[in-house]
């Protein structure tokens, strides 16, 4: 047996001599049979596979490595890739440089085409140092000596608006106007964002906030007297240097323009309380200036209820003007806001007191029961504290009286809708809240606010109507309602005529007001000289734009002539309900209110629940 064994397979392992070789025979016996191999027909993959490096078809194939390719193929695919990518850079190219067609935007609505106008108006009616960007060309600085020259008073009273077509200053109608406006800032503040007014508002805010701030001592904690009015008016027919009895333009004003101060004057003490505390939220965002009119606030409420009487007492100049009925509304309206401003639940306790409600006249009817003014707040202070009993619900010990106003509440607007006789209507379809006197459209545009204001508060509250007795009205009635009455004064009325100046083609041309109906012609007019210019039959050679006149009578008829003030004369008071109403029904219909901002002061309704006890250890 061989030393080496033999192969498992069957035979010897070792190598015999006849078997071996030289590399150079081995070499030789290989080509031999590549030849013979290469001699048979073979496959395209088989080529591939067998022959050298030299001898493959590099014409037809492309090797990438992991896998060999048609060369055909593979310039096909390279070059429709670079292709493909050129296109796409180019349209992206084009796309980027080629200017944009976005889709317009749709036209604003004919309620933010006259909002922008109804707040011009405040603009003309400033008094004092006029900022550069007021934007009323025929106005300048005017009244720049108002309390000065007046030696009882002799403080700075420069500043404030004129009330109307004249140049007295009248607190209570613009510190309504100024509450009215601040509300309405409050509640819709994002669509006056959306139409670039809110800016605007507040700088018209401001300014009528900054001079209530100087009419009584606003850095004091106690105060006995307030200043209620600048200017006077004579309406016995004298022939005294007056406001009324002189037709001049503010900036040309030389007679004596007294300061009427009062020291009981609870109705206008409390409706500036008011005013400065609806501002006071609305520049929550400037800490210092809101602290100050909250301060202010507190100072004219208490004032309001230490010193009772009425500020138009009778046979003085306010009562010719503006005569308040009473001031318990006051009590409750003022009472409503600093609460809204502070969060001091005692102003909650007392504007929900039985007794200043019953004063008030919130649990009896009567001819002008819902009409909202700047002389009966009732109305609007009960939609106000609805407002808290809908999304905060504090119950005990106010909720009998909240749900009071709530149910008041809703019979106001039962009565505004047609199918209920409360209220008359034109045959032109206005509501005469007013009962047929004249000028009604103060009175109309408040309404529309509130209705349209209150209709949003059930919509917030996931309540999709109220009750009218047994029936059942959507909120969508009361908008119906609302627009009726503002498209009524926008134009869509017998008149064919819009109420509000400088608003659609047709409009008043003879506007009952000093300033617009005197050229700016650089002739100064004496008290009597410019008479000419209020009897003029000619259009005011300025127009007031945005200014809302008093309207139509009972009739749907109105005159436009200048002499007349019933039909022809715009005011503060009047134009701060129609800014809120327009605003309230302007722009996109999801918008609604802003339902947290009111209440931004006011602490949690309950106290914050314990936390859960430590766990038990044994």
């Amino acid at each position: 047996m061989s030393m080496y064994g033999r192969d498992p397979w069957g035979g010897p392992l070792e190598i015999n001599a006849a078997d071996s070789a030289t590399d150079e025979d081995r070499s030789r016996n290989l080509q031999d049979f590549d030849r013979a191999a290469l001699s048979r027909p073979l496959d395209e993959t088989q080529q591939s596979w067998l022959l050298g490096p030299g001898e493959q078809k590099k014409k037809k194939y492309v090797d990438l490595g992991c896998i060999i390719v048609s060369r055909k193929i593979f310039v096909w695919t390279v070059g429709t890739l670079l292709v493909s990518g050129f296109l796409a850079g180019l349209i992206t190219l084009i796309v980027k440089t080629v200017p944009r067609h976005h889709r317009p935007h749709p036209p604003p609505d004919n309620y933010t085409l006259a909002l922008h106008k109804a707040l011009m108006f405040f603009n003309a009616q400033r008094s004092g140092p006029l900022p550069k960007h007021n934007n009323v060309t025929w106005r300048g600085n005017s009244g720049m000596r108002d309390g000065l020259s007046d030696a009882s008073a002799h403080k700075n009273m420069v500043g404030g608006y004129y009330d109307a077509g004249d140049a007295i200053k009248f607190n209570f109608p613009s510190s309504f106007a100024m509450t009215m406006l601040s509300w309405s800032v409050i509640e819709y503040s994002a669509k006056y964002e959306a139409a670039g007014e809110l800016n605007h508002v507040r700088e018209i805010i401001k300014w009528g906030t900054d001079y209530l701030l100087k009419t009584f001592n606003s850095s004091a904690d106690t105060i006995d007297k307030v200043a209620a009015q600048v200017g006077a008016g004579d309406t016995s027919g004298g022939t005294n240097s007056n406001d009324h009895y002189c037709w001049v333009r503010p900036e040309d004003i030389d007679y004596p323009r007294p300061v009427y101060e009062c020291h009981s004057c609870s109705d206008l003490a409390a409706e500036m309380a008011a005013a400065l505390a609806a501002a006071s939220i609305v520049f929550k965002d400037s800490k210092t200036y809101s602290q100050k009119l909250v301060h202010g606030a507190k100072t004219l409420f208490k004032f309001s209820r230490e010193q009772r009487g009425r500020y138009s007492p009778r046979g003085s100049d306010p009562s010719l003007f503006y005569n308040s009925t009473s001031y318990w509304d006051e009590f409750v309206w003022g009472g409503a806001w600093l609460y809204y401003a502070t969060g001091n639940s005692s102003y909650l306790q007392l504007a929900t007191t039985p007794g200043l409600a019953k004063h008030a006249g919130a649990f009896w009817g009567g001819p002008d029961y819902g009409v909202f003014s700047w002389d009966n707040k009732l109305a609007g202070a009960q939609v106000l504290l609805s407002r808290l009993r809908l999304f905060l619900s504090p119950g005990y010990p106010y909720e009998e009286m909240l749900r009071t106003f709530h149910n008041q509440t809703s019979i106001i607007m039962c009565s505004f809708l047609p199918v209920f006789t409360s209220f008359n209507r034109t045959k032109g379809g206005l509501i005469q809240l007013n009962h047929g006197r004249p000028q009604p459209l103060q009175y109309v545009v408040n309404a529309a606010f509130l209705a349209t204001l209150y209709s949003d508060y059930l919509e917030a509250a996931d309540t999709p109507g109220w009750y009218c007795g047994p029936n059942f009205y959507s909120t969508e009635v009361l908008r119906e309602f609302a627009k009726t009455q503002m498209d009524y004064i926008l134009g869509k009325n017998p008149q064919k005529m819009s109420y509000v100046v400088g608003f659609g083609n047709h409009f008043p041309r003879h506007v009952h007001h000093r300033g617009a109906s005197i050229p700016k012609n650089r002739i100064r007019y004496n008290c009597k000289g410019g008479w000419k210019w209020r009897d003029s039959k000619k259009p005011n050679p300025n127009t007031i734009v945005g200014a809302m006149v008093a309207g139509p009578d009972k009739h749907d008829g109105f005159r436009d002539v200048r002499s007349n003030y019933n039909y022809t004369e715009p005011t503060i008071a009047g134009n701060a309900g129609l800014v809120a109403a327009l605003v309230a029904l302007s722009g996109d219909r999801t918008g609604g209110i802003d339902k947290n901002t009111i209440f931004s002061a006011v602490p949690p309704m309950f106290p914050t629940p314990p936390p859960p006890p430590a766990p038990w250890k044994p």
